[in-house]
């Protein structure tokens, strides 16, 4: 059976380590202003995006993911980690 969400039923698994990261950076980064980091490096995505994917409402690509990765400045692999 094809399942494409997480056991909790979220429909991704990062949303809540981008929260965890995003909210412990050194400068305290808002949703917004962590949407217009990730603009600056081409990734067209708002705050109302952010908000969906940190509470798993929303799918994260894994162009975004890589992006994101790199905005904060950790591996993908940390964000995927479910720990």
């Amino acid at each position: 059976m094809f399942k494409n969400h997480a056991k909790d039923g979220k429909k991704n698994i990062c949303g809540k380590k981008i929260k965890e990261i995003r909210t412990n950076l050194p400068k305290k980064t808002s949703q917004n202003a962590l949407s217009s980091l990730l603009q600056v490096h081409g990734l067209d995505i708002d705050k109302n995006a952010i908000q969906q994917i940190e509470s798993g409402q929303r799918f994260v690509t894994d162009i975004e993911l890589k992006t994101i990765a790199k905005v904060l400045d950790v591996t993908y692999e940390t964000l995927l980690d479910e720990e």
